[in-house]
């Protein structure tokens, strides 16, 4: 299997999906603690969210970088700051590997996140429509407009 590289190029975006820990539903009961994540990220770094949806489980979106060396540190802070302070449960902690609890993980993330560079405009609409049809996709509701934690979204 080829070693796979990321890209950094400025002016890019890139398709983030992060996932909780074993797939554990904290996401949406903790949706003030995700988006207070967000707040203090975007005071250390300057980047925009062109799309995004959260869902139980895991989180699709869309960023632009200003520098594009910083996205994994942009992921990292949301993903620390999360951590922080949420509280795990005794039984999620329980449920990590020995190697998880050697290193002081809590049981809230998984370690790695998906990545995927966007090349061109057919790419950005394909990613788009994913992102906006994935709680569809997972049963959660039948039409987008009743998924409130989405971008797409129009509040009232």
């Amino acid at each position: 299997m080829p070693n796979y590289r990321r890209i950094f190029e400025d002016g890019y975006s890139y398709y983030i999906t992060i996932v909780t820990h074993r797939r554990h539903p904290i996401l949406i009961d903790n949706i003030a603690l995700l988006r207070e994540s967000f707040a203090q990220s975007k005071k250390k770094f300057e980047y925009s969210i062109e799309a995004i949806v959260v869902l139980p489980e895991h989180i699709h979106m869309v960023i632009t970088p200003e520098n594009a060396t910083e996205y994994p540190k942009i992921i990292g802070a949301i993903k620390a700051y999360f951590s922080r302070h949420y509280n795990v449960q005794d039984n999620e902690a329980l449920e990590q590997s020995y190697s998880r609890n050697k290193k002081r993980y809590k049981a809230i993330w998984q370690k790695k996140y998906y990545e995927h560079t966007i090349r061109d405009e057919k790419d950005w609409y394909e990613t788009m429509q994913y992102i906006q049809c994935n709680p569809i996709k997972h049963g959660l509701v039948e039409n987008i407009e009743d998924w409130e934690y989405s971008s797409f979204v129009k509040r009232k």
